[in-house]
């Protein structure tokens, strides 16, 4: 009996990556994104798994089904709507690679898209992501969500138009990426407003998530003019110590600001056809305190 436990962990183990991959897509959050595979594990467990003739496909509408029942507990326990609620970003070392965080993030899943996929219906979501980003088929999606798969295709239909029309892709030459995000945070800090502007899509969103610290600047602006104008005064106060390491934030290029040994903001990027598309800051202390930038250490 310990041996079949043993033998069927280890079959389990080799889809985790995976599993925490769909996860994270579906919830936006690292830490719930474990707890969903660990639930997919229990109920494998208690299972006769014998009977699973393709374990990755059960395993992924498994974990698709829990993630269904938290997105919607989520919403059903949420009085009002978070004006601006940005997920987990995912910290890597532009000059080191990350099989881990690599296998994460597979698909480019910058906070753009993760952004917009917060916005959908659970089931909405659920449909797209594992149809769209996972090749799950339409008829072993209908179950998860009690439709049909004619209903289950249109549901992934509706989440792609959102995703097409608010989530721009970004461009994949990250060594051209940085060099306009560089160039962005250089002009900053110059209060260069002129080649800001010039760096910016003319309609670039902004999000910023304070989670329930006091807001240090509105939380969405659309448009060059207000973004240039928000982004210098990114500046610290005088007399504030302040330093920025590059990153790659959710594979994209990004920036860490320190603020008297502290963590203070994670800034992502997304850079479309050379022009900064969106730019995405996550300034929640209570989160970036639970933040993993281990990526980071030297």
């Amino acid at each position: 009996m310990r041996d079949q436990q043993e033998f069927l962990a280890e079959r389990f183990e080799a889809h985790r990556g995976h599993l925490r991959a769909v996860a994270y897509r579906m919830l936006g959050s690292l830490n719930e994104a474990d707890d969903a595979v660990q639930e997919a594990w229990l109920r494998l467990s208690r299972s006769d798994a014998d009977a699973v003739h393709n374990l990755g496909g059960w395993l992924t509408t498994v974990v698709g089904r829990v993630c269904l029942d938290m997105l919607r507990s989520r919403t059903s326990l949420r009085e009002e709507p978070l004006e601006t609620r940005l997920p987990d970003p995912v910290i890597g070392r532009e000059d080191a690679a990350d099989p881990e965080h690599a296998a994460l993030l597979a698909d480019s899943v910058g906070l753009a898209l993760l952004v917009v996929l917060e916005t959908l219906a659970p089931a909405e979501r659920l449909a797209f992501v594992l149809h769209d980003m996972f090749g799950v088929p339409f008829d072993e999606i209908a179950p998860v969500v009690g439709r049909t798969p004619a209903a289950a295709r249109q549901l992934a239909s509706r989440a792609r138009r959102r995703v097409r029309g608010t989530a721009p892709a970004p461009d994949p030459d990250l060594a051209r990426q940085r060099e306009v995000v560089d160039a962005f945070l250089a002009a900053a800090r110059r209060g260069d407003f002129d080649t800001l502007l010039s760096l910016l899509d003319p309609d670039v969103v902004l999000r910023a998530d304070y989670g329930d610290a006091p807001a240090l600047a509105p939380s969405r602006l659309r448009g060059a003019p207000a973004v240039a104008g928000q982004a210098m005064a990114f500046r610290p106060p005088a007399g504030v110590a302040a330093t920025a390491r590059r990153a790659l934030v959710n594979g994209a290029a990004g920036q860490v600001v320190f603020r008297q040994g502290r963590v203070f903001s994670v800034m992502g990027f997304t850079v479309r056809d050379g022009k900064i598309a969106a730019i995405d800051i996550l300034a929640d202390p209570a989160r970036l305190a639970h933040l993993d930038l281990s990526a980071l250490d030297d």
